[in-house]
């Protein structure tokens, strides 16, 4: 994936500087995105020169330990520290991730941090995610059922109907993949993106669901399904590995599938 990096006409600004502590014995410089919407300034970069020998291994120890001893008005989102809450995405080196689980020795140079690509900014690293979350709840995200439950235990699944939700449950909706594909950037409005649709498709591949034919429904539509183009970054990007742009293919089969095409 391409870096992520600011045109020449852009308005982001140079920004302060933060040097390391003269006894600091492994410096490195990690350049930041600042943005206040309480302030009439423009969006600026600075940069903060960190200790390493004094600081946790991954990104997040690094935003955590700025945030703690240099500069507390940084602002950015983070909550469970393993890979599983999705809370804080954001672009680093060029690339979406997690940075709880992106290793600082993994970036090359300084390392450049910003929010999550094409969202709105609330502040800093924190991207807006009401239409992201508005979009999950369209897709009704639960089993939804037309027969009576069994009366003396839970509906069962095979272990190879299990199965099939391999590689589709983990997804954490971080959006990580979404903010990495180019027609959710220009179509988000419309287009449901490929964090959604691998959401959808979770659903319509559980075999405790009765719902499919109204889920496909629901997904015939130019927009919300059909603005994907295979380009792959939402595979690319995923800090879980997952594949969108598989679910997004398995939706397609099933809609020519029940078209008898």
């Amino acid at each position: 994936m391409a870096e992520f990096t600011l045109p020449k006409n852009s308005k982001v600004q140079k920004g302060k500087k933060y040097p390391a502590k003269a006894e600091a014995k492994n410096v490195r410089t990690f350049r930041i995105y600042r943005w206040n919407p309480d302030d009439t300034q423009n969006p600026r970069i600075d940069e903060y020169e960190i200790d390493l020998a004094a600081c946790g291994p991954m990104v997040l120890d690094a935003l955590i330990k700025i945030k703690n001893e240099v500069d507390a008005t940084l602002t950015f989102r983070r909550s469970c520290r393993e890979g599983i809450c999705g809370s804080c995405a954001m672009n680093i080196d060029g690339t979406n991730t997690l940075a709880c689980t992106k290793a600082i020795d993994e970036c090359k140079g300084d390392v450049k941090i910003y929010p999550l690509p094409h969202m709105p900014v609330v502040k800093d690293l924190v991207p807006d995610l009401t239409h992201f979350y508005a979009q999950y709840a369209s897709i009704k995200p639960w089993i939804r059922t037309q027969s009576a439950p069994p009366p003396d235990q839970e509906r069962l699944q095979s272990k190879e109907d299990r199965a099939k939700l391999d590689g589709l449950y983990e997804c954490i909706l971080c959006a990580c993949c979404s903010t990495s594909c180019p027609s959710y950037w220009w179509n988000s409005d419309k287009y449901l993106g490929p964090a959604i649709l691998l959401q959808a498709y979770r659903w319509i591949a559980d075999s405790r669901d009765e719902d499919t034919g109204a889920r496909l429904d629901d997904l015939e539509d130019p927009f919300k399904l059909y603005r994907c183009h295979t380009i792959m970054n939402c595979t690319k990007t995923c800090p879980k590995g997952l594949n969108p742009a598989k679910a997004i293919g398995e939706i397609k089969k099933l809609m020519v599938e029940r078209k008898g095409v």
